[in-house]
């Protein structure tokens, strides 16, 4: 399919979903929040999503330099932006599109880098809960998001750190017919994904995805700032968003779209003061704009400046 027609028929399902989230919101009111919302807050809400975004090129600079990857920093930063633009496309291609970049541009095979997707996955996953955690611990049931999150990222450590057990399952894979020829890449891409979980590298990639994430609960907490009456801590919005977040990357639909809108919605009229349904929706409306939309359009701007220098086949990126 070609990348245009997918990233239009993207944009397209996230137009119709807004407008029937904001229909069933009272279209009309939602409307009304919107033209009230003091839209100067949402540029403190956009230059936080920026941070978000370099401090997580941090964690990617520093997950290619632990596998020895060295290429130029416009050539990495180009790459890493890229990877926005199909966030919410299906499938998930966008997980792979970088690793895909990479080994199209500078020859490093895709089995060597795909791993740096499992890791941020990962530390985005514990510096969520860590911050939904702090945010306010046992509210609206929330906290049982967190855990699930951190026992996930648990047993995905251990089992990468029993090397016993990866080489049982890739050996198991490779006695397979029809895809054992896939046991040496298993076996390259276990051996990167246990390079980037070592202790230092986890550590430092989780504190950068603490601070990164913190500085996105901050920017839904100062959106919310900008509607009249709403009255909600920034520990609670840190809560929300947080929990939220988590709750749409265990969905796997593409953004969590759907997902994290209507929680945020549901938590907001159940626990802010002063904040009634449309308002809440249109809050989150203007947060994701920030933060979803706003690395998508800045994704598809960087893709097309790296198009310059190779083709992106979806078609490949899903082999």
């Amino acid at each position: 399919m070609r990348l245009g027609r997918t990233l239009a028929l993207a944009a397209a399902a996230g137009a119709l979903f807004y407008v029937g989230f904001a229909a069933y919101s009272g279209f009309n009111k939602v409307v009304d929040a919107l033209q009230h919302y003091a839209w100067a807050t949402a540029a403190g809400a956009l230059a936080l999503a920026a941070i978000n975004y370099l401090l997580r090129f941090l964690k990617w600079e520093l997950y290619l330099r632990r596998l020895g990857v060295r290429i130029p920093l416009r050539d990495s930063f180009g790459i890493f932006l890229s990877g926005f633009s199909l966030t919410v496309t299906p499938g998930k291609v966008g997980e792979v599109l970088k690793s895909y970049l990479l080994r199209e541009l500078h020859g490093v095979p895709i089995a060597r880098t795909a791993p740096i997707v499992v890791a941020e996955r990962l530390t985005d996953l514990v510096a969520l809960a860590a911050l939904a955690l702090i945010g306010v611990g046992a509210l609206a049931g929330g906290e049982r998001i967190a855990w699930v999150a951190l026992a996930l990222v648990g047993v995905a450590v251990l089992c990468v750190a029993s090397e016993r057990l990866a080489h049982g399952i890739i050996d198991l894979v490779g006695g397979l017919p029809g895809v054992g020829k896939l046991a040496p890449k298993l076996r390259e891409f276990y051996g990167a994904t246990k390079e980037l979980l070592a202790p230092t590298p986890l550590v430092l990639a989780t504190l950068l995805s603490l601070v990164a994430w913190l500085c996105e609960c901050v920017a839904f907490w100062l959106v919310l700032r900008g509607f009249s009456g709403a009255d909600a801590s920034l520990k609670l919005c840190t809560f929300i968003y947080a929990t939220m977040t988590i709750a749409g990357a265990l969905s796997f639909l593409p953004g969590g779209l759907g997902v994290q809108e209507i929680g945020m919605v549901k938590l907001l009229v159940a626990q802010a003061h002063g904040v009634s349904e449309p308002m809440a929706a249109a809050a989150t409306f203007v947060t994701r704009l920030c933060t979803l939309w706003f690395a998508v359009v800045v994704g598809v701007v960087a893709l097309l400046v790296m198009q310059r220098r190779v083709k992106v086949d979806l078609a490949a990126l899903k082999k």
